[in-house]
């Protein structure tokens, strides 16, 4: 009997081990962003618990002798585990070079901004163009689409990796990814070129941070463009404002599954939520970044409608730690929209028929913005840009040369796409 009991507690000290070492792993994370120190804390851990219950274990296996054997063996069994799982880095592929339209701003906020330019042609004196790419943390590569056009109607054409993304900075410090420094960076681009106003162009999240910059810097706005904008403030929808991943077909949701369901991947989420910049250390950027490359890839096809073409494919990578904690952040900023009700800066807001984005957070923009206009796309989901590029150019060249637009204004405030009209009005 006493065997069978030295046994059964010998069985618990396993499990007891392990689940006091993932404790200390993560406990001590929290507060130093050292993985050797937290590593370390872990597997000691594990060998003083496999020391306390293994003792009394193997006194009634009759095997006192093996207490020690077995808390070594038993520490050096988890230390290989983990290193083969949590600590084992995913292969990184070498960066490219940059091709060759691609330089940098070197701004005063400390951010050091890859970017592309294309000059006006023909007419002197209209304000900048600025594209703004989404996710955060998810740029373009080269010149977005309208941009030639733009240029060949007089406009300069910029469009840059915000920070953490790209080619751009990488912060040392992740909690620096802030909304903030993002509007900071962009007033720093607007000062770079000397414009006293920009025309921004925002796409899905680059709506997000044009709302910002507009709410801090109205002066400085001549018109915005927002194509499938981000929410405004995200704590006015708590019940979420939509996401490509909820509707995901079985086999690619069994594949983003795959990709994040790794304990390296797993216990990198936990770290971030712990603490940033112990995630950071253990995953560094590259790795993370190629990562959510390989996630966005699964998810590129199934943010428009149904037979829309296959988005394009480029290298230029994500930014993870910019994409999680500036989210983190755009959740917990003060509401803009006080401020913006005061705005009075031309704004043209597009939304496409199967945008993934909830309505309301299109609409938040329409009745926030006095000066803006709301056009319904049909046949496009939340890349307008792709899947109706000939209208998407149109509409985006005549709002800003004062043209007619090529579809009306939808005005009402119900959902289009849940009634029988196509939502012109």
């Amino acid at each position: 009997m006493k065997r069978v009991s030295g046994a059964v507690l010998l069985v618990g000290a396993e499990i007891a081990a392990v689940v006091a070492g993932v404790v200390a792993f993560f406990l001590t994370a929290v507060v130093t962003a050292s993985v050797p120190v937290f590593a370390a804390a872990g597997l000691a851990a594990v060998a003083v618990i496999s020391r306390l219950l293994g003792r009394p274990a193997f006194r009634r296996l009759g095997a006192p002798r093996l207490v020690i054997p077995y808390v070594v063996v038993n520490t050096l069994a988890v230390a290989a585990l983990a290193a083969l799982t949590v600590f084992r880095a995913s292969p990184v592929p070498a960066p490219a070079a940059p091709p060759a339209p691609v330089a940098f701003w070197r701004l005063p906020t400390g951010s050091t901004i890859a970017y592309v330019k294309l000059g006006g042609e023909g007419v002197a004196g209209r304000p900048p163009v600025i594209f703004l790419h989404g996710g955060p943390g998810t740029p373009g590569e080269g010149l977005p689409e309208g941009g030639r056009e733009l240029a060949a109607a007089g406009f300069d054409v910029y469009a840059y990796d915000q920070l953490g993304a790209g080619r751009s900075t990488r912060l040392a410090d992740p909690s620096g990814y802030t909304v903030a420094r993002h509007v900071a960076d962009l007033e720093a681009i607007r000062q770079t070129i000397g414009a006293e106003k920009m025309i921004l162009v925002g796409r899905s999240w680059g709506g997000t941070l044009s709302a910002a910059y507009l709410a801090a810097h109205p002066d400085r706005v001549a018109k915005a463009v927002l194509t499938s904008p981000g929410a405004i403030w995200e704590p006015a929808f708590p019940n979420g404002i939509g996401s490509p991943w909820d509707t995901l077909p079985a086999g690619l949701q069994a594949r983003a599954d795959e990709l994040t369901s790794t304990p390296r991947m797993l216990a990198q989420a936990l770290l971030l939520q712990l603490n940033p910049a112990a995630a950071h250390a253990m995953v560094p950027d590259a790795e993370a970044d190629t990562r959510m490359r390989e996630l966005l890839l699964v998810a590129k096809d199934a943010t428009g409608c149904e037979n829309a073409p296959p988005a394009p494919v480029h290298g230029n990578l994500p930014g993870f730690y910019g994409n999680q904690i500036t989210a983190a952040d755009a959740a917990a900023v003060a509401d803009p929209r006080p401020r913006l009700r005061g705005v009075h800066v031309p704004t043209l807001i597009m939304r496409g028929q199967c945008d993934y984005l909830k309505w309301e957070v299109t609409y938040d923009y329409r009745r926030t913005l006095p000066e803006s206009t709301l056009v319904y796309i049909p046949g496009a989901g939340h890349s307008i840009a792709n899947g109706r590029p000939d209208l998407y150019r149109g509409l985006l060249t005549a709002f800003l040369l004062d043209r007619p637009l090529p579809r009306p204004a939808y005005t009402a405030p119900t959902d289009p796409a849940r009634s029988p009209a196509d939502g012109a009005s």
